[in-house]
């Protein structure tokens, strides 16, 4: 108010060459946004050393009077009249706006659901559009028939890790960026992955028969030559071992055959690894992969993600660490096989027929069916590199949702690499053209990234992650994974972390389905969300070190084939030769770009409004049941065990209860605080939002080393710290099991209560305001 009067003052004084210049800078790494306003005039010492009422009083005493220099004839009597009214009637309108504002300036009080509700009003620091007027711009931004060049642009028959293909591909999508405008940067690793042998080949002979030599492999295998008796264990399941030992057949040194699906690759070896084998070979069952009995299957075994020489650290080219290796590599033998050379095996097995539902056709092999397997990969070093680009915030420039998409591939990968980072194209363009051309500030930034050797499982995203994961757990809220969007039509499936679920279910409601007959929501989810929709996340899903690692919520989505002729896996043709544009149309019946363009759509709209709102729509409150959940089922288990004495009777559930408790009674103070907050208050709103960023990172369990359980989260990781871990542990002890430990089960008991303590007190915010009984 003080600056308008004293710029009227100026103008009507009659001071030459007066301006205003403004500058608002960001700062990616900065907590604040830094305004800069200089008043240039001549008057500017005296604009700098006194208050505006002096600065007008000294104009009084210096300069002589208007109604000297002009006299008093009625014309200049007219016009010192009207100026005076002139000045009246702007000083009132000013402060009628002003007192408006303050009138209207809302709270989260008038909102039913700070979460889920809309946030329409404006900040002084990004004057906030309107979210239908976001979602119009965006829709007019995208469509199906721009997907068709960028798919030309992208697509490469070779660009595995490391390779000149995927070196070009990364410097198309790095030009993409810059030529949106974007600030840009790599990222380059030195990593280390196996591929098969350069000069001669992995091998099996079967009972004396004809040397097969497949050309797929599988990257990260232990090397070496094998020779046992062969087991048939159906998809490699731990239930399927277990069925297998309840026919009291031996496993130790076997060669177990097993089909691809249902669960990744590692899976099926370390299922294999418990039980003694020594070695195992994957296939694809024609059953669930009709595509021929000669197509070659490749893929990993790293039980995990990222280089495994470099557990826990980035493979950064100045690195210097002793010789070390990830506990997820296997010790054992793993090697894929075509349909037609499994099937062969499994013509001439002996032994016990299989049980009924496995398919019953053949045996399950006995000592008689023997095998020699050679596996000769070679471990290289290659170097490999991320691109990002950035759209900077306006108002929390430093917070930032990252949006990504694996680019390299072992073939072709139209499904697995070029969809993805088509869509990362187009949505980076789209974006930058609404900030650009439309006056769209996002008050967040959004990083959109480039991963490379995805199918080595997650390197590139996983090797950035480790680089700067202090400053990551801090600023990333969110993570946008892209691969695999387009697999089929039939279907429409989501992983993702429980906070983004009320997001993601409202993103669905708002973004039109293929057909344009309805939304997402309407053909997919129908009258189940939660069952239609949601999926849990897979360990081999891009997303997955994201969410479980670093603890950043993430989402994985994707149009996918419910086809029951193909239970095992939707989109057949991933880890092939035959993932190419031609089979895709086959998948989804030629409408590629129009999917593509629904998925930008969804994966858009995620990401606009993560950055467009006040507040970060995250659901603090779906962790509750979750956490009830588990700590019912532990309490039934020991409950049961205790009765029969094989725990200790001191053992109690009480300060895992009350654990739970101070999650939930922390998650309900925090959308209190929400609704009793003014949501103008731009510091306020920061802190509202670290404080739902601490969520999911502080279930990261802080008592287990990221080298030796890299999955930390006791919710959603995997390991011995997890509350899934403690309800295996009671099964040991309720079985017999002679693995079960009463110290360790008490020792683990102990850790897991107060990581969910932790994460209750860190979500109450203040140190004064923790709610811990325990």
């Amino acid at each position: 108010m003080d600056q308008a009067r004293s710029t009227i003052s100026k103008i009507f004084n009659g001071e030459p060459h007066s301006y205003t210049r403004f500058n608002l800078t960001q700062n990616m790494e900065g907590d604040n946004s830094q305004v800069e306003m200089k008043l240039s005039s001549e008057m500017d010492e005296e604009v700098g050393g006194n208050g505006v009422g002096e600065h007008l009083n000294q104009n009084s005493n210096n300069k002589p009077s208007v109604a000297h220099n002009l006299g008093r004839k009625p014309k200049n009597l007219c016009f010192m009249a009207a100026a005076t009214l002139l000045i009246f009637i702007i000083g009132y309108m000013i402060g009628y706006l002003v007192h408006r504002k303050k009138d209207m300036a809302p709270t989260c009080e008038a909102s039913k659901d700070p979460i889920i509700e809309s946030v329409v009003y404006e900040t002084g620091a990004a004057p906030l559009m309107d979210w239908d007027d976001v979602k119009k711009l965006l829709a007019q931004k995208l469509t199906a028939a721009k997907f068709e060049p960028v798919f030309s642009e992208f697509s490469s028959v070779n660009h595995r890790a490391g390779s000149p293909g995927d070196e070009s591909l990364a410097n198309k999508v790095l030009n993409k960026f810059k030529e949106y405008g974007m600030k840009t940067w790599t990222d380059e690793h030195f990593v280390k992955v196996q591929d098969p042998p350069a000069s001669g080949s992995n091998r099996f002979v079967f009972k004396n028969g004809r040397d097969e030599r497949p050309e797929g492999f599988l990257s990260y295998s232990a090397n070496g030559t094998v020779k046992g008796a062969v087991s048939y264990a159906f998809y490699g399941q731990e239930r399927d071992f277990k069925l297998l030992l309840e026919k009291s057949i031996n496993l130790t040194d076997r060669v177990m055959l097993v089909r691809a699906g249902r669960i990744s690759f590692a899976e099926k070896v370390a299922n294999a690894a418990k039980m003694g084998a020594s070695a195992v070979l994957i296939y694809q069952d024609p059953v669930d992969y009709p595509i021929g009995d000669s197509t070659q299957l490749y893929g990993h075994v790293h039980m995990g993600s990222g280089d495994p020489y470099t557990p826990g650290f980035p493979s950064f080219n100045h690195t210097q660490f002793p010789p070390v290796q990830s506990s997820g590599l296997p010790k054992i033998l793993a090697q894929t096989i075509t349909a037609g050379m499994a099937i062969n095996i499994r013509k001439q097995l002996g032994g016990q027929s299989e049980p009924g539902g496995w398919g019953g056709s053949f045996k399950l092999g006995d000592e008689s069916d023997s095998i020699t397997v050679e596996v000769n990969n070679v471990l290289t070093e290659k170097k490999i590199n991320n691109v990002f680009g950035v759209i900077q915030g306006f108002v929390d420039a430093d917070r930032y949702v990252v949006i990504g998409a694996q680019r390299d591939a072992w073939g072709a990968g139209f499904a697995a690499s070029t969809v993805g980072t088509s869509v990362l194209a187009e949505l980076a363009r789209s974006i930058s053209d609404m900030v650009k051309n439309d006056g769209f500030k996002p008050r967040r930034s959004i990083v959109f990234a480039s991963w490379s050797a995805g199918e080595y499982g997650s390197v590139g995203a996983t090797e950035w992650l480790e680089g700067y994961l202090s400053s990551l757990s801090m600023k990333a809220f969110s993570y946008i994974n892209l691969d695999g969007v387009v697999t089929g039509q039939t279907g429409f499936k989501v992983a993702a972390s429980p906070l983004m679920h009320s997001l993601i279910e409202g993103t669905m409601k708002e973004v039109n389905s293929p057909d344009k007959a309805g939304t997402l929501f309407s053909q997919f989810a129908k009258l189940n969300f939660e069952l239609n929709v949601l999926e849990p996340f897979k360990s081999d899903n891009a997303a997955y070190p994201f969410l479980a690692f670093s603890g950043i919520p993430s989402v994985s989505f994707g149009f996918t084939s419910d086809n029951s002729a193909l239970p095992s896996r939707n989109y057949p043709y991933s880890g092939t030769m035959l993932d190419t544009r031609e089979k895709l149309n086959q998948a989804t019946g030629n409408r590629v770009t129009q999917l593509a363009e629904i998925a930008t759509r969804f994966a858009g709209h995620m990401a606009l409004r993560l950055v467009h709102d006040h507040l970060l729509r995250m659901d603090v409150m779906k962790y509750n049941n979750i956490i009830r959940g588990k700590v019912s089922q532990i309490n039934g288990k020991v409950f049961a065990i205790r009765q029969r004495e094989l725990l200790p009777k001191a053992l109690t559930v009480k300060w895992l209860i009350l654990a739970s408790g101070s999650y939930s009674r922390s998650s309900r103070k925090l959308v209190e605080d929400i609704q009793n907050s003014d949501l103008e208050d731009i510091e306020m709103c920061r802190i509202l939002n670290d404080r739902i960023m601490t969520v999911e990172r502080n279930f990261l369990s802080p008592y287990v080393s990221p080298r030796e359980s890299p999955y930390r989260h006791v919710l959603l990781g995997s390991g011995p710290h997890t509350l899934d871990a403690l309800l295996n542990h009671l099964d040991d002890f309720k079985a017999d099991n002679p693995d079960a430990d009463v110290d360790l089960f008490r020792n683990q008991f102990a850790l897991a209560t107060w990581t969910v303590q932790g994460c209750a007190n860190s979500l109450a915010g203040n140190i004064w305001s923790l709610d811990n009984e325990i």
